[in-house]
């Protein structure tokens, strides 16, 4: 990738250094040193004018991770199934998750706001261009690009690059994400996002404040915010015993899910004469997942017996609860009509035999024409293949 950085533009002129205002944590940025993020600094240069206070980005463009993987390990079950989907990945988080299983890349340094150096990392530098061209020559075929396993929000700049470039060769984007990020910014990410998977870490502000570093109330406006611009987004849960796992904290999350559920209308099948009649419910898929030790945790693995009992307690409020991490447990998806199977999946094999041709939804969607990215095509959601009513997969 040829030229300078970009500067960063989520910041502003304070003092000395300036003050990043991307996420939460606000951070205070001094000459040569970098938010908590490590990814996101300030020339050692600095003060020059009170106007001028641009972050560098000395990671930006840089790819840890590159990868061709099946969209069901985002894990997205009602988007595109049995799809491909090209996975990119980056350095430095603005969370500190103990449990992190990608922390070799996510934990890259601790911010001291002073004078550290950038830490090495192993990778590749691509152009937002470049990106979107390896994206559309896929040998998966799969037309669309995850921004994935570490957190993609803090290279803003970047991200919303590689969205416009992806955009204007017809890529989809979808963004694996823990959703802590200010509200200007996530607006603009996810005016450009096809679809999300957003981390629910927790129901409980104190173990997002003390135990995670990030902020519940960011990931919950985040999370509605991208449901409003008709993203399609899907919703996991690490359930982390003696954390996260407490059945009232998992009983929060699950109704806050179904309260703010896009309702998509489904067509219920007619015949010998009698129309169809439109149904309608919750469709955000909730993944709940099994914890493992990793990085600084060392607290048990999560119990499969107790997980599958979350994931049917979860099901009396939501319809579409899957388990993760399990294997061998099917997490099938069966129609809402009927009650055919769908699609049928035993880890990473996918048979999606149950779903008939897709139909244009009466329900938009930011990709497609119902929020700020514009156009005029629809969402298309499959039919089911024995009944012919409209499910909640998206095409």
């Amino acid at each position: 990738m040829n030229g300078a950085n970009p500067e960063g533009r989520f910041c502003e002129a304070e003092g000395e250094g300036c003050r990043c205002t991307l996420c939460p944590h606000r951070c205070f940025i001094r000459p040569g040193g970098s938010g908590l993020c490590a990814v996101r600094r300030l020339n050692r240069a600095y003060p020059g004018p009170p106007a001028k206070a641009a972050l560098e980005l000395p990671y930006y463009g840089c790819i840890t991770a590159l990868a061709e993987d099946p969209i069901e390990k985002k894990p997205l079950f009602h988007w595109r199934p049995g799809s491909g989907i090209l996975s990119a990945g980056f350095a430095g988080c603005n969370l500190r998750c103990p449990f992190c299983q990608n922390w070799r890349i996510s934990q890259i340094s601790p911010a001291d706001g002073g004078a550290a150096p950038v830490p090495p990392v192993s990778g590749r530098r691509l152009s937002p261009e470049a990106l979107a061209a390896l994206a559309a020559d896929s040998p998966s075929g799969g037309a669309q690009i995850a921004y994935t396993y570490s957190e993609p929000l803090v290279h803003a700049e970047y991200l919303l690059a590689c969205m416009e470039a992806a955009r204007q060769r017809g890529i989809a984007n979808v963004l694996v994400t823990n959703g802590c990020v200010n509200l200007k910014a996530a607006g603009e990410i996810l005016a450009l996002t096809d679809a999300a998977n957003i981390d629910l870490k927790s129901f409980s502000e104190e173990t997002y404040d003390r135990v995670l570093g990030g902020s519940l109330p960011a990931a919950l406006d985040f999370i509605r915010l991208a449901v409003s611009l008709g993203v399609h987004v899907e919703i996991t849960t690490l359930v982390t015993p003696g954390l996260n796992d407490g059945d009232a904290e998992l009983e929060e999350a699950a109704r806050f899910i179904a309260d703010l559920s896009g309702e998509i209308p489904w067509t219920l099948a007619g015949g010998n004469g009698v129309p169809g009649a439109e149904k309608r419910g919750p469709s955000i898929p909730w993944h709940l997942s099994a914890c493992h030790p990793d990085w600084n945790w060392n607290g048990p693995p999560t119990n499969p017996a107790r997980l599958l009992a979350a994931v049917e307690r979860a099901r009396t409020i939501l319809p579409h609860v899957y388990t993760g991490n399990i294997p061998g447990e099917p997490e099938d998806t069966s129609c809402p009509h009927c009650g055919a199977v769908l699609v049928k999946r035993r880890g990473y094999q996918v048979d999606a035999s149950g779903l008939g041709e897709p139909l244009p939804s009466g329900t938009r969607d930011a990709a497609f024409g119902g929020g700020p990215a514009g156009g005029n095509r629809r969402a298309l959601f499959y039919r089911c293949a024995a009944c012919w009513g409209t499910t909640p997969i998206r095409a």
